[in-house]
């Protein structure tokens, strides 16, 4: 049996990263199931991100070994998501990943079990995290807006949906919730022997 492969996508600002490290730290074994890493050619000071920096060279070599099972470029860096998701999934395991909305309709062909999940933020809340985050001028953040209500139109219909309008907390406790209804019945803690 496989694992599920759940697929977060959101707007930047939509508070991603802070579900994904929130909901680390409370995954159990019961779970059965892994947040996934991604390989950045960004450095690892620069956004909020618990990510893997690689240089371009690094990333380069790693792609052409086969080692992403997932990969674009986006805002002048190169994403990867490592193969280790294949294995996890494999073994039952299902994976949160933070992916690209771009990237979304080739990991739907590539994996059957991929249940993408967006992170909502209304429109104003959104405007207000990227104004205090201080990265982009008035314009590019309006520009990110707008690209925003462009890709969340051509979503699938059937894509579930996560609030992170509020506190952290209860978005993380939602995606929580969507974890542990897709974990299998049957997990039980393996015990290392003597």
């Amino acid at each position: 049996m496989s694992g599920k492969l759940l697929y977060l996508v959101g707007a930047s600002g939509s508070g991603k990263d802070s579900l994904l490290e929130g909901c680390r730290q409370r995954l159990q074994t019961e779970h059965c199931c892994f947040v996934a890493h991604r390989y950045i050619t960004r450095a690892a000071n620069i956004g909020g991100e618990n990510h893997i920096h690689l240089s371009a060279e690094e990333f380069d070599m790693r792609a052409s070994m086969g080692m992403f099972a997932m990969q674009w470029y986006s805002h002048s860096y190169s994403y990867g998501i490592g193969s280790e998701i294949d294995t996890w999934l494999s073994k039952g395991i299902n994976v949160v990943i933070n992916g690209s909305r771009e990237y979304l309709q080739i990991a739907m062909h590539s994996y059957p079990n991929l249940v993408p999940v967006l992170v909502e933020v209304d429109e104003e809340t959104l405007h207000k995290r990227l104004t205090q985050r201080g990265r982009e001028t008035e314009e590019e953040i309006q520009r990110r807006l707008a690209r925003h209500r462009q890709i969340v139109d051509s979503l699938p219909d059937t894509i579930h949906r996560i609030d992170n309008n509020s506190e952290l907390k209860d978005g993380v406790d939602a995606l929580l919730s969507l974890i542990e209804s897709m974990a299998p019945q049957s997990i039980q803690p393996v015990r290392a022997t003597h």
